[in-house]
């Protein structure tokens, strides 16, 4: 992918699992314009095959064009040599503009690094003339949970104070960045790039046949991802939600892709997931998680991403926490939040199998959320 300089060259960040579907359309657009040269950056924060890699292939982009290779750690470890890094490659390919997505540690890394960075050479955009510092745009900008304790909400509203362009996936939070005091003229909303690695893939995915290797049928399972520490680290709430999940699983089958960080916990507090009414594996592939998630009779999840996706493909999503950055997919779409405990999970369930699903996809969540932040660079460049 590295090649000609073009106009402007673009260094696109990703660096965890959520990363790699809001990239992939984005690396594309970029590539198919004479404007720019994307360059792949993969920071390492997930660095398992099962992580990251299956992604490229199953989401049709080459592989990164560079790999920091940071690997796993403290957020403060992680996030310091993620920054060290990444300022040695700024020295090599001199970028015009990086483009970070999602709130993940790599983000704030990267948008850290570029604000205080100074180019080689200046070089010119429409609001700010010449100028030495690249610009930091960012993608999925604006979501809040306002809850302080999740790290993911630091680092959304630290590279957001920091970006130059801030291109919003979910209409309802636009509020959020006014009422900080982001200038309009900053912020674009361009729907949900996500969306459109989901609409592209779907066809390759309903061909997966993980439903026989796992010897499920239609509508006859539920659907389950757990990683987020304060779930999965805190003992008591770990035990306490796969009580609960257990005895949904007596109404139908579990299917339980494992976090790798979720399977530790699970072994060091001796908790034991049986048949028939688990089905636990490892991680898997995007096409193979969309097969599942399109036939699920529900998706119970702490993650972010899964509820767009959900409401995108119109199944049932209890969202097992007790706030959501994405409030569009309550108003509009097929998500539910179900708390954390016994006493509000389970009704949750209840109202949400006893109801067909509904709702509606939000606007521009329509698979070319991508070509509209092509257009937005275009403005700042032309």
């Amino acid at each position: 992918m590295v090649g000609t300089k073009r106009v402007a060259k673009v260094l696109c960040v990703a660096g965890a699992r959520p990363n790699f579907p809001k990239i992939a359309p984005i690396v594309r657009a970029l590539g198919e314009s004479e404007q720019y040269t994307p360059v792949l950056l993969h920071t390492g924060q997930h660095y398992d095959e099962r992580l990251s890699k299956v992604f490229f292939d199953d989401l049709e982009i080459p592989h990164p064009d560079l790999d920091l290779g940071v690997g796993s750690g403290s957020h403060a470890s992680q996030t310091a040599e993620i920054m060290r890094r990444f300022e040695e490659v700024l020295d090599r390919e001199q970028p015009e503009a990086v483009l970070v997505v999602g709130d993940v540690n790599s983000t704030v890394a990267c948008a850290l690094v570029t604000s205080k960075y100074r180019l080689a050479k200046e070089f010119h955009c429409r609001d700010g003339g010449q100028r030495r510092r690249p610009l930091l745009i960012h993608v999925e900008a604006g979501l809040r949970s306002f809850d302080e304790d999740m790290p993911e909400e630091i680092n959304r509203r630290v590279t957001d104070a920091l970006s130059d362009l801030l291109l919003v996936s979910d209409p309802a939070v636009l509020e959020n960045l006014r009422k900080e005091g982001i200038p309009p003229d900053r912020v674009r909303y361009v729907g949900n790039v996500m969306i459109d690695s989901l609409l592209r893939a779907k066809s390759r995915a309903m061909k997966s046949r993980i439903l026989d290797e796992l010897g499920l049928q239609p509508n006859g399972y539920g659907l389950l991802t757990l990683h987020r520490p304060s779930n999965v680290d805190d003992a008591d709430q770990l035990r306490h939600l796969i009580a609960v999940l257990t005895e949904i699983a007596t109404d139908q089958p579990i299917v339980f892709p494992v976090h790798p960080r979720t399977a530790s916990r699970l072994a060091e507090l001796n908790i034991e997931l049986s048949p028939p009414h688990w089905r636990t594996c490892e991680p898997l592939g995007y096409l193979d998680f969309l097969r599942l998630m399109v036939d699920a009779r529900v998706v119970l999840s702490d993650s972010g991403g899964i509820q767009e996706e959900t409401t995108v493909l119109g199944v049932r999503c209890l969202t097992l926490r007790d706030n959501t950055e994405r409030p569009v997919t309550l108003t509009e779409g097929t998500n539910t939040l179900a708390g954390t405990r016994r006493e509000t999970i389970l009704p949750a369930f209840r109202r949400a199998i006893g109801t067909p699903p509904s709702g509606r996809v939000p606007h521009l969540w329509d698979g070319t959320a991508a070509d509209r932040v092509r257009a937005a660079l275009d403005q700042l460049f032309r």
